[in-house]
């Protein structure tokens, strides 16, 4: 659950709120990623800070090795930036994160 302006938010209404998802899944190396979204973001886990993962309002910082991490955001994809652990760019690297981005997802 999240909270909306003091208020504690149901699933579904966060899902109206943050309609969309990102899913970065890591491929067996460090690496690093930045996510930003015109509008908000949120985690979709209960402790972003055992992902290692600095979320704000609006833009995401983590990293990842395996395994996957999720985040519901509302309005638009603003910026994606992926580096292996050598800060090689996400286009020149096969090391780094896949990020999949679906508009309009139901909560799962």
């Amino acid at each position: 659950m999240t909270r909306t302006n003091g208020k504690t938010a149901s699933s579904e209404s966060n899902t109206q709120l943050l309609p969309n998802r990102i899913t970065v899944v890591g491929r067996g190396v460090p690496s690093n990623f930045e996510l930003s979204v015109a509008g908000d973001i949120e985690m979709m886990t209960a402790d972003p800070v055992k992902e290692a993962t600095v979320v704000t309002k609006n833009a995401v910082e983590g990293s990842i090795e395996v395994g996957v991490q999720r985040f519901r955001f509302s309005g638009e994809l603003a910026n994606i930036h992926v580096t292996d652990w050598n800060g090689v760019e996400g286009a020149e690297s096969a090391s780094t994160p896949t990020i999949h981005v679906d508009y309009g997802v139901p909560e799962q």
